[in-house]
C-alpha cells in the first residue's frame, strides 16, 4: 500500500523499518549496544539479532535477541524512524527525477500564493516559485492549472526544492516550442530573446530552409499559435522579428512596427544610430522607451534614435534700444512725448509767461462763448485801445482771451473809470 501511495519501491520501504526497529530496541532494557533486523518480506517474520563489536568495530558474537514486546516508547520512536526514512526515500527520488531537467517545462496546480513565493503542486513533487520569478501584477486563483520553466534543483540538507520561474525569458521560447512544431525538427530557430516580464517580449528567428518564413510559422494563421502563448502570458505583448546577417536591417527589424528610414553602424562602440520619421519617432521609442530598450538588448547595440526633421531656429533675442538722453532710462519714445501735465502738481514757474501773472483765480482755459474774432495780434494787444502805462499787468491777458468782461468780475473796466476810457 505504501508503494503504490508513495511511490517508493518495498525494498526501500522495508529496508526503513528495519532501520526503525534497530533503534526501538536499543531503547528496551537490557538491550545491547549493537543489533541488527532482518525482515522476511513474505512471511512477515522479523528477528533481532544483538551483536558484541571488538576496538576496531569488527563482530565478534553475535545472538537473536527479539523482544516479545517493543513497548509504548519504542513503537513511538519505530514510527518517527520510518516517517524520517520515508521522507528522505521520497527527496532522493524526487532529486533522481528532476535532476538535469534545468530549462524544462512544467505544469502545476497553484496550492499556496502569497507576497514571498508560490507553492505549485507538480503531482510527485511540489515546486516553489519566488516572489521574483513571477510576473509582474499576476494573481494566480488556487487550484490554478499554470506553466512554470524549472531554473534549478538544489540538492540541499532538507531535500531538493525544484525552483520554477514565470518571468524567465526562456519560458516564452518553451511556450512557443509546444504550438510551434518547426521550432522542435531543427527548421526554425529562434536566436535572441529580450523580454520585459509582464509587458513586451521580442523574438529574433531565422529559417534554415528558404522554403518556410519563419515569422510566419511563429505568428501562425491569422496569428493562432503566438495568441496561445499570450493567453499563457496573461496579454503580454510578443513581437516576432525576422533575424538577419546584416546587422543594419537587423536593428531596423528589431524596432519593429516602426519603420526605419536609415541606420548608421559604429563597430567599435557597439552603437547605432536610427533615424525615423518625425510622425514615426515616438513608436519607434515606444512608452518609456520600452521598444528601443527591447531592440538594443535583441541586437546587442546601444540604439539612439533619432528624427530626419530639422532642428527648430534658435530664438534670438531682440535688444532694446538705450533710452534717449532726452528722456528718462525707463520711458520710451512713445511716452516721453506724450507727458500730460497737471496744473495742479506743476510749479507755478513752469506755466507763468513772460509779462503776466497766472491768475489762480480764474478758470480754467477760456471761456466757452468767446467769439472767434476776438484774439490778440502778432504783437500781443488786444483790439481795444491801449490802456495806460500805470495800468495793472492783470489787466492784459496772454491767454488769447476776448475783450469782453470776464464772467468773475475781475476786469479791467473796474480798474480804469469810464471817462478815461472816452478819452483813450
Amino acid at each position: 500500500m505504501l508503494e503504490r501511495e508513495r511511490g517508493i519501491p518495498v525494498d526501500t520501504i522495508l529496508d526503513a523499518l528495519a532501520n526503525a526497529l534497530v533503534s526501538a530496541y536499543k531503547r528496551s532494557p537490557g538491550a545491547a549496544e549493537e543489533a541488527r533486523v532482518t525482515i522476511d518480506a513474505d512471511g512477515g517474520d522479523i528477528i533481532v539479532y544483538a551483536q558484541e563489536l571488538d576496538e576496531e568495530g569488527n563482530v565478534i558474537r553475535e545472538w537473536e535477541d527479539t523482544p516479545d514486546d517493543f513497548g509504548r516508547i519504542s513503537a513511538t520512536t519505530a514510527k518517527q524512524v520510518i516517517s524520517q526514512r520515508l521522507r528522505e526515500a521520497k527527496r532522493e527520488q524526487v532529486f533522481e527525477l528532476y535532476d538535469g531537467r534545468d530549462g524544462d517545462l512544467v505544469t502545476g496546480l497553484v496550492q499556496q500564493h502569497d507576497n514571498r513565493y508560490t507553492i505549485l503542486d507538480l503531482g510527485n513533487a511540489e515546486a516553489m516559485m519566488p516572489g521574483s520569478e513571477r510576473i509582474p501584477y499576476e494573481r494566480l486563483e488556487r487550484n490554478a492549472r499554470v506553466k512554470a520553466l524549472i531554473l534549478e534543483v538544489p540538492h540541499e540538507l532538507k531535500g531538493p526544492q525544484i525552483i520554477v520561474s514565470r518571468s524567465h525569458p526562456d519560458f516564452v521560447r518553451r511556450l512557443l516550442e509546444l504550438e510551434v512544431p518547426e521550432l522542435l525538427d531543427g527548421t526554425i530557430e529562434i536566436r535572441a530573446i529580450a523580454r520585459e516580464a509582464g509587458h513586451r517580449t521580442k523574438i529574433a528567428v531565422s529559417s534554415n530552409d528558404s522554403n518556410v518564413d519563419p515569422k510566419g510559422a511563429c505568428v501562425g494563421a491569422r496569428g493562432s499559435r503566438v495568441r496561445q502563448v499570450v493567453n499563457e502570458l496573461r496579454g503580454e505583448k510578443v513581437d516576432v522579428v525576422q533575424w538577419r546577417e546584416d546587422t543594419q536591417q537587423f536593428i531596423a527589424e528589431a524596432l519593429g512596427p516602426a519603420k526605419v528610414r536609415e541606420v548608421q553602424i559604429n563597430e567599435e562602440e557597439k552603437e547605432a544610430v536610427v533615424i525615423v520619421s518625425e510622425h514615426q519617432l515616438s513608436l519607434a521609442i515606444g512608452k518609456e522607451g520600452q521598444n528601443a530598450r527591447l531592440a538594443a538588448r535583441l541586437t546587442g547595440y546601444r540604439v539612439d534614435i533619432q528624427s530626419d526633421a530639422p532642428p527648430p531656429e534658435p530664438e534670438v533675442e531682440q535688444t532694446p534700444e538705450p533710452a534717449s538722453e532726452e528722456t528718462p532710462a525707463g520711458e520710451s519714445d512713445a511716452e516721453a512725448s506724450d507727458v500730460v501735465v497737471d496744473d495742479s502738481g506743476v510749479d507755478d514757474a513752469m506755466v507763468e509767461t513772460p509779462g503776466a501773472e497766472a491768475d489762480d483765480s480764474s478758470p480754467e482755459g477760456a471761456p466757452a462763448d468767446a467769439p472767434e474774432d476776438a484774439g490778440e495780434d502778432p504783437a500781443g494787444e488786444t483790439n481795444e485801445a491801449p490802456a495806460e502805462p500805470e495800468q495793472s499787468a492783470e489787466s492784459g491777458d496772454d491767454s488769447g482771451d476776448s475783450g469782453e468782461e470776464p464772467a468773475d468780475g475781475d476786469s479791467a473796466a473796474e480798474d480804469n473809470p469810464p471817462e478815461e476810457e472816452e478819452t483813450a
